[in-house]
């Protein structure tokens, strides 16, 4: 993969809980923040969506309504945007933060004129709160703002180190890919990113890449290009 000018990057938010599988591992999210200054410094633009598993998941309300549910998740990503942020800033990076619907002084109404603006200032830009509508997750948040600013890559770091045919979790003998289609991908209903997230990709023709979150230098091989997980590739 030939290294982008503009990327978004998806953290997730379990993994960034560290070991204790909830809240914020600080050493994780500080090494986070040390790989991605330079790709910053060397003028790669970069957006960044992070989940919300690490305090909430949909599925944690119960009985709970799940519009209502899905609101507490939004949340959720805001606080993880602003601690991150917050990180980030702390090695030496300027950072802004964009959300749907209006969260006082704490973030940006998002427009996309001004996200732009502060990605071509080099700026760290998040990309919190998700849709602002239920119903739809931090992938397709990521999709949706990738493809509206019209990023060049999506790079997924996760828990896991590519995409496999099976899970590898429960079956050792699960392949992996180094390289598959956006297409394959929706057909055999890959682990990457949920059906509507692969659909956007697919139909704006936005390619992903899938990698370790816990690799070492990962984000930062990922950053110049160099993807030892897996390419997912659209069709031109």
């Amino acid at each position: 993969m030939d290294k982008a000018r503009r990327v978004f990057l998806k953290l997730s938010g379990e993994a960034l809980a560290g070991p204790a599988g909830r809240g914020f591992d600080e050493s994780v999210v500080r090494g986070v923040a040390e790989q991605v200054k330079p790709s910053l410094e060397e003028g790669i633009q970069i957006g960044i969506v992070i989940g919300g598993g690490n305090f909430w998941r949909g599925r944690s309300g119960g009985a709970m309504d799940r519009a209502k549910a899905d609101q507490i998740g939004m949340l959720a990503t805001v606080m993880n945007c602003i601690y991150v942020s917050e990180i980030f800033r702390s090695v030496g990076m300027e950072t802004e933060i964009f959300t749907p619907f209006a969260c006082g002084t704490m973030t940006k109404l998002f427009s996309k004129d001004e996200a732009d603006r502060a990605m071509k200032e080099g700026k760290a830009v998040f990309f919190a709160g998700g849709t602002g509508h239920p119903y739809f997750s931090t992938d397709t948040t990521v999709a949706l703002y990738a493809i509206e600013m019209e990023a060049d890559v999506i790079l997924l770091a996760k828990a896991v180190d590519g995409v496999y045919d099976s899970d590898p979790k429960t079956n050792p003998a699960a392949r992996k890919y180094d390289t598959v289609s956006i297409g394959e991908v929706i057909e055999k209903r890959l682990a990457v990113v949920d059906m509507t997230a692969s659909i956007m990709c697919m139909e704006n023709h936005m390619p992903m890449a899938v990698f370790g979150l816990g690799e070492k230098d990962g984000i930062r091989n990922a950053m110049k290009g160099t993807i030892t997980g897996t390419t997912v590739t659209v069709d031109e």
